[in-house]
């Protein structure tokens, strides 16, 4: 069956539901429903003043991929040879063929889960939204699913994930999100139906090969069908692969493969996705719809849930008040989306505006990067979003979480440095546009896609400019070494005062054809740079 024909059929699934094709409501003088095209959502879309003003998110990977404790992508790595993955799956819990992914359920009892401590530290971080994962790419809703078993409520940690931690977020005045990632799930997970190539278990098919419901008769997953967590056979590796350099050529060939395509064998799974999102929507009513995708998930599918989303936000608010996020946009698709740019950074300022989503570390929670104390820094995080917004963009920083549901106290440490340098200078944060340029230095900026490790540290040489009103803010990318700051940028319009963000103290100042220039005594800056607001006439 064609990838459009699934298309349409899931269509008229959601139209049967009351999602999707004709307009749902008429909301306002003038306001249009959304139709479930790239047409409709580029014309009738603009990213709410609520995304636009708070710039700084928190997000938070948790699922039974935490328990090995060994990094992201540990579901499917686990079942592919030759990876450290499956070589610590094997001396930590066993042979893939005995003990799969879902064993790890059991494990995964979230003892030490406080989604109140957490949001607490964030909001002191000064994030002004959280995303929760409802579910990644292993396929498991971490939600009250109404239409997957295979849901943290019923098996892992017993627990309404996504609901603890909306309700402990909107207590905190933070808007709340959500991160979608099992559109790719009928893929990703299909090496768990594979086999050694080599060694003494050669040939042996994988658990998710061998696994139905009948026989979880007596077994904690007594009811469960492990089918429906694995995604079924859909292109599992063929008999008579001999070599771990075949075996990897194969799986990069066919389910590595990174196509946003409704699986044309497997429409079941669209219509469960598509099924299961609704539901997520419906009953926890998110500000933010984060997709793991190129462009939206699964073809018409996802232009389907994306025009519902609207649309109920148009019904509940009068407006759309809400973002989804996609990646590799268009340039013209960056209107009805918000363009999400993963470990990624922009070189100047964009039209519209997007997100990079980053994290300290890996993903998932790793115990060896823990170890050889391999996270970014504080600092780091800070100059990255002084970069981001002054490029009118936003920051997602996800803080990966253990399997018992904590951070450790090296993650704290991180969080409370973001905070330290927030609590002084978020001024220039939140609620600010760019300026004419973003900014001036000799950091070269690496743009686009997993750009960020390409990009050399920022110096206090480095300046990045917001606007807000009347001000013009300054950012230096680190503690400047003397007491004179010199903005290269700032020649035209007249500056009247100049004081450190969050002071009344006025500072001493020159302005004249090489710029502008400040003194700033050394004891005002933070360690990891400093903030200053420049007021006048025609600066901004």
């Amino acid at each position: 069956m064609a990838t459009g024909q699934i298309g349409r059929r899931t269509l008229i699934k959601a139209a049967a539901l009351g999602v999707a094709g004709a307009p749902l409501v008429r909301a306002g003088a003038g306001a249009a429903a959304f139709s479930p095209s790239w047409d409709s959502l580029i014309a009738g879309y603009s990213a709410p003043d609520w995304f636009r003003d708070a710039k700084f998110g928190m997000w938070a990977h948790w699922t039974a991929q935490s328990v090995p404790e060994f990094g992201d992508w540990y579901a499917r790595k686990m079942y592919l040879q030759g990876e450290a993955c499956y070589q610590h799956h094997l001396e930590r819990f066993g042979h893939p063929a005995d003990t799969g992914f879902m064993e790890m359920y059991p494990r995964w009892r979230g003892e030490n889960f406080d989604p109140e401590a957490l949001l607490d530290l964030y909001a002191r971080a000064g994030a002004k939204y959280f995303v929760a994962m409802a579910n990644h790419h292993d396929n498991f809703d971490c939600y009250a699913s109404k239409f997957h078993a295979w849901n943290s409520t019923r098996i892992g940690p017993k627990k309404d994930i996504v609901g603890l931690f909306a309700k402990a977020a909107r207590a905190r005045g933070m808007r709340f999100g959500v991160s979608n990632h099992s559109g790719h799930s009928w893929h990703w997970f299909q090496p768990a139906y594979g086999y050694d190539a080599e060694g003494p278990r050669r040939g042996q098919r994988y658990d998710a090969f061998k696994l139905k419901k009948s026989m979880g008769k007596g077994t904690w997953w007594d009811g469960l069908d492990p089918q429906e967590l694995y995604g079924k056979p859909v292109m599992p590796m063929p008999d008579g692969i001999t070599s771990i350099a075949a075996a990897d050529a194969w799986h990069k060939s066919h389910d590595y493969v990174w196509d946003e395509s409704a699986p044309a064998s497997n429409p079941y799974f669209t219509r469960q996705w598509f099924l299961r999102c609704k539901d997520l929507l419906d009953t926890y009513q998110p500000d933010l719809l984060y997709f793991d995708d190129t462009g939206l998930p699964l073809g018409q599918t996802g232009l389907d849930i994306t025009a519902y989303y609207y649309n109920a936000s148009l019904k509940r608010h009068g407006k759309v008040d809400v973002v989804v996020t996609g990646k590799n946009l268009t340039a013209a698709q960056c209107a009805g989306v918000v363009n999400d740019m993963e470990l990624g950074l922009r070189a100047d300022i964009e039209r519209h505006v997007w997100q990079t989503d980053t994290c300290i570390g890996d993903w998932h929670y790793s115990r060896p990067l823990y170890e050889r104390n391999g996270y970014r820094t504080a600092e780091y995080v800070i100059h990255e979003l002084c970069d981001v917004v002054a490029k009118n963009g936003n920051l997602l920083l996800n803080i990966p979480v253990r399997g018992d549901g904590s951070i450790d106290e090296k993650e704290v440490a991180i969080v409370e440095g973001i905070g330290s340098w927030m609590a002084r200078f978020s001024e220039a944060i939140y609620g600010t546009r760019p300026w004419k340029i973003a900014g001036e230095g000799p950091t070269e900026v690496v743009a686009g896609q997993f750009s960020e490790q390409k990009t050399k540290p920022f110096t206090a040489a480095d300046i990045r400019y917001t606007t807000k009103g009347n001000a013009l803010y300054a950012m230096t990318l680190g503690r400047p070494a003397a007491d004179r700051i010199s903005l290269t940028a700032v020649t035209n319009g007249k500056v009247v005062r100049v004081e450190v963000v969050g002071t009344n103290a006025p500072l001493a100042f020159v302005q004249d054809g090489a710029g502008l220039h400040v003194d700033v005594p050394l004891a005002a800056s933070h360690a990891y740079g400093i903030a200053l607001k420049i007021m006048g006439t025609g600066l901004v």
